[in-house]
Parts: structure tokens; C-alpha cells; sequence
């Protein structure tokens, strides 16, 4: 097994939360005088920072998309959090990963204070050694490289790595997400990553943000990860 750690991206990879993001995302939108129902764009919203994409999608200024993220959170907190699927096949995928022994971490930009409450309540919690998102806005763990990083901080506190041969771990490690963030995230943190299309990247997003491997289906990433 040349690959023993597995981390995972949670929305887009895990669950397909856009339904909760997108209405989260509109809601906000809507408080601040402005009706979007174009889903494309409001699917951009899924994965990155939430404060940086209404700066970039709609040019807020800090401000501004600061307010906006409390808008979204209003809504999202109690209802939108809950308008989640698992993607077919995830537990039996991360079931039958536990059973060729490897280690599975999550690591998403989304802020950790949502994660707990995700993953138990579709009862996937058992299957992560670790679970790392983001800090909420001021935090300095933002990006999907800083996620990573403090991944690797748990894991050896957990004594599930060698905290004195971190760049062995790293190279038993790979990264797997369905955004050019993940892909990205894991070049700046020195590990291998793989890109799924079943997610929400945008047409040739994954090849243009350089992923070592791509699959299509959630099927396709226990196969691919026992040929590594």
C-alpha cells in the first residue's frame, strides 16, 4: 500500500449539499437586494470561502461579503445544513477503505463548527480517523492547504503519524476533492491528489488545476486508490 492516508473533501466529494448552499447563498443574496437564480453561479459558492467568493462573484467589499456570510449562515445554521445527500455509494466506499486499512481524514474548507453535526448525522462518523474544516472569518485556517496542514498536526497527535518524518507521511498521503481548491490546496501542502467528476468542477477544472488522478465515479476512487 503505498497510499495509507486518505483525505477527503466533504461537499461535492462526500455529500451533495448544494441544494443547502444554493438556497443558503440566494437567501443572502436576497437580504442585500439582489435575486440570483442562476445556479451555475450560485453553485461557485460550493467549496471555497464564502466571504472571498461574494467578493470575487459580486464584488463586495470585506465588509459587505462579511454581512453577506452572516445572512447565509442565518439560514444555513438551522435548515440549509440539513438539505444534504450522501452521493451513492459513499459509505460502502469508505467502509470497504477501513477494511483495507487505510487512514481517512476529512479535510474541508467548510467551517468545523458544521462538521461534527454532518457527518453524524448521516452516520459516517465512524469512518474518520480525524476531521478538519475551516476557522470562521478572522481565523487563520481559511484555505485547503492550511486544512491539510493541521490534518497532518492531528494525525500525529493522534498517534497515527510520525510527527518527526512528516514528509514520509505526506508521501503516503493523497488528497480527493472534486474542486480546483482541493487540487490546489494539495500542491501547496506537497501531496498527491485526485479530482472526482462527479462533483461540482466545471469542465476541465480538475486538468487545468493540474490533479494527479481523476476518476468518475465514487466507485472509481477505491479502485484507483488500490492501484497507487
Amino acid at each position: 500500500m503505498t497510499k495509507r492516508y486518505i483525505l477527503f473533501d466533504l461537499d461535492g466529494t462526500i455529500t451533495d449539499s448544494s441544494e443547502g448552499i444554493t438556497k443558503s447563498v440566494q437567501h443572502a443574496l436576497k437580504k442585500l437586494g439582489i435575486e440570483e437564480n442562476d445556479q451555475a453561479m450560485l453553485r461557485r459558492f460550493i467549496g471555497p470561502p464564502l466571504d472571498e467568493s461574494f467578493e470575487k462573484f459580486y464584488g463586495f467589499d470585506k465588509e459587505k461579503a462579511l454581512k453577506a456570510v452572516d445572512y447565509y449562515r442565518e439560514r444555513y445554521s438551522d435548515k440549509g445544513i440539513y438539505e444534504n445527500v450522501l452521493f451513492d455509494g459513499i459509505a460502502d466506499m469508505l467502509e470497504g477503505l477501513k477494511s483495507d486499512g487505510y487512514i481517512i481524514a476529512l479535510a474541508t474548507c467548510k467551517p468545523e463548527i458544521y462538521v461534527p453535526r454532518i457527518l453524524e448525522y448521516f452516520n459516517v462518523d465512524k469512518y474518520f480517523d480525524v476531521a478538519v474544516g475551516s476557522e470562521l472569518e478572522g481565523g487563520e485556517r481559511r484555505h485547503k492547504n492550511q486544512v491539510i496542514d493541521e490534518v497532518f498536526v492531528r494525525l500525529a497527535a493522534a498517534g497515527l503519524a510520525d510527527a518527526d518524518n512528516l514528509p514520509e507521511t505526506k508521501s503516503q498521503s493523497i488528497m480527493i476533492g472534486d474542486r480546483k481548491d482541493d487540487i490546489l490546496g494539495a500542491k501547496a501542502s506537497g501531496i498527491d491528489s485526485m479530482g472526482v467528476r462527479y462533483g461540482f468542477a466545471e469542465e476541465q477544472e480538475l486538468e487545468i488545476a493540474g490533479a494527479d488522478y481523476i476518476v468518475e465515479t465514487v466507485e472509481d476512487i477505491r479502485k484507483k486508490l488500490k492501484t497507487l
